[in-house]
C-alpha cells in the first residue's frame, strides 16, 4: 500500500503547490499595488519591502491553507474519477476511505500546522511586520505609536494602571499613576511623570508617593516620598502585559465575531487578571474556543471534499465540485453566524467555537460513508 500512498500523497501535492503559492502571489501583488505609494513615504528600501510581506505571509497562510487544500484535494479527486482510477482501486478492495488516508494524514498535518502559526509564529511576525514599516520615520509620525489613556486593572493582583500615553516600540509610559495594597490594611499610590521597562522592571522618573488606609478617601493620606527616580520590581506587569490589554480593549464586538484575534496565552491572561463583566466574558470564552476549533478547518474541508470529489462519472463530476464549494462558503457563512452569537452571548461559547467543525464534518463523514 506503500506505492500507492505516495501515488495519491503525490498527485495532490502538484495542484496544492500551484493553488498555495498563487494565493499568496495575487495577494502579495494586490496588497502591493494598494499600497504602494505608502510604503514609498515610509522610504522603504525594496529589500525592507520583501522582508516586510514576508513577515505578513504567516497570517495569510492560515486563511489560504483550508481553501487552497480544498481546490487541490478536488482537482486531484476528480481526475482519478475522470480516468477511473477509484473504480479500480475500490474493485481491488479498497475501502473510500483506505484509499483518502493521505489525505487525511494531509488535512491533519495543515491542522497542526495553522495552530503553530496562529498561536506562535502570527503574533511575531505581525509585530516585526510592524517593526519594518516604522523604521524610517519621523519624530512627528513617531506619535502616531502612541496610545493615549491606557487603563489597567489587574483584578488578581490588586494593582491598578493609569497611564497618560504609552509608546507601544518602546513601552516608555509618560504620566503614570499606580496604585497597589500595602500592609496593614494601608494603600499606596505612586505619580511619576516618565516609566521605562529596565532590567526586567519599572523605572519611574520624577516621583511622588502616597500611602493612605483603605477604604478612605486618599486625600487624607500621606505623601511618602518624593524622588527623581525608583527602581520598582515588585511592579510584577511586563510592557507585553500592557500590549495585552490595549489589544483587548481595541477589540470590538464586531472584529471579534469574524475571527479570533487573541492567542490561547493571552486569553488565559485575560481571563485571569482582569475583572470582566458577562459581555466580555462572553466574548473571551468565544475567542477561546474559536482558536481552538480553528486549526480543524483543513481536516473539515478534506471530509467536505471527499465525497463530492471522489464521485465517479464526468457528468458528477461537476456536479460534485460545485456543491463541494458551495458548502465550503456555506461553512465560512454558519462559522461567521456561530461567533456573532457566541460572542454576544445569545448562545454558549463552546457551540460557538465547534459547531461549525461538527455539523460540516459529520455531514462530510457521512456522504462519504454513502458514496458509492
Amino acid at each position: 500500500m506503500r506505492l500507492l500512498d505516495r501515488y495519491v500523497f503525490r498527485e495532490v501535492l502538484v495542484p496544492l503547490s500551484y493553488t498555495l503559492s498563487g494565493f499568496l502571489l495575487f495577494w502579495v501583488t494586490f496588497e502591493a499595488f494598494n499600497n504602494f505609494a505608502s510604503l514609498q513615504e515610509r522610504h522603504l528600501s525594496f529589500g525592507d519591502i520583501g522582508f516586510y510581506y514576508a513577515m505578513r505571509a504567516p497570517e495569510m497562510l492560515v486563511f489560504v491553507m483550508p481553501v487552497a487544500l480544498m481546490l487541490a484535494l478536488l482537482y486531484a479527486l476528480t481526475n482519478h474519477a475522470r480516468h477511473h482510477e477509484l473504480t479500480a482501486m475500490r474493485s481491488a478492495g479498497l475501502s473510500l476511505w483506505r484509499i483518502c488516508l493521505p489525505y487525511l494524514a494531509l488535512g491533519l498535518t495543515f491542522s497542526i500546522t495553522v495552530f503553530l502559526l496562529g498561536e506562535y509564529v502570527v503574533p511575531v511576525a505581525t509585530a516585526r511586520s510592524l517593526s519594518i514599516l516604522n523604521k524610517n520615520e519621523s519624530a512627528e509620525s513617531a506619535a502616531s505609536r502612541v496610545h493615549p489613556t491606557v487603563h489597567f486593572r489587574n483584578a488578581r493582583d490588586g494593582r491598578i494602571w493609569a497611564i497618560g500615553a504609552f509608546d507601544t516600540i518602546t513601552s516608555e509610559m509618560r504620566a503614570v499613576q499606580v496604585e497597589w495594597p500595602g500592609t496593614n490594611g494601608t494603600m499606596n499610590r505612586l505619580f511619576a511623570k516618565r516609566a521605562s521597562p529596565t532590567n526586567g522592571a519599572w523605572g519611574f522618573s520624577d516621583v511622588q508617593t502616597f500611602r493612605y488606609k483603605n477604604q478612605t478617601d486618599f486625600e487624607s493620606g500621606l505623601q511618602t516620598g518624593r524622588t527623581n527616580y525608583v527602581f520598582m520590581p515588585e511592579l510584577a506587569e511586563t510592557p507585553e502585559d500592557f500590549r495585552v490589554v490595549m489589544k483587548f480593549n481595541r477589540l470590538s464586538s464586531i472584529d471579534a465575531a469574524r475571527k479570533p484575534h487573541l492567542t490561547l496565552q493571552e486569553l488565559v491572561y485575560l481571563s485571569t487578571h482582569l475583572d470582566l463583566n458577562q459581555r466580555d466574558r462572553a466574548m473571551l470564552s468565544t475567542q477561546w474556543h474559536a482558536r481552538l476549533a480553528q486549526p480543524w478547518m483543513p481536516l473539515v474541508v478534506v471530509l467536505i471534499a471527499l465525497p463530492f470529489g471522489a464521485a465517479s462519472g464526468r457528468r458528477n463530476v461537476f456536479v460534485g465540485v460545485a456543491s463541494s464549494i458551495f458548502i465550503c462558503f456555506a461553512y465560512f457563512i454558519v462559522l461567521r453566524f456561530a461567533l456573532a452569537l457566541g460572542t454576544g452571548g445569545h448562545i454558549p461559547a463552546l457551540a460557538a467555537g465547534w459547531l461549525p467543525n461538527l455539523l460540516f464534518g459529520g455531514t462530510g463523514l457521512w456522504l462519504t460513508q454513502r458514496t458509492r
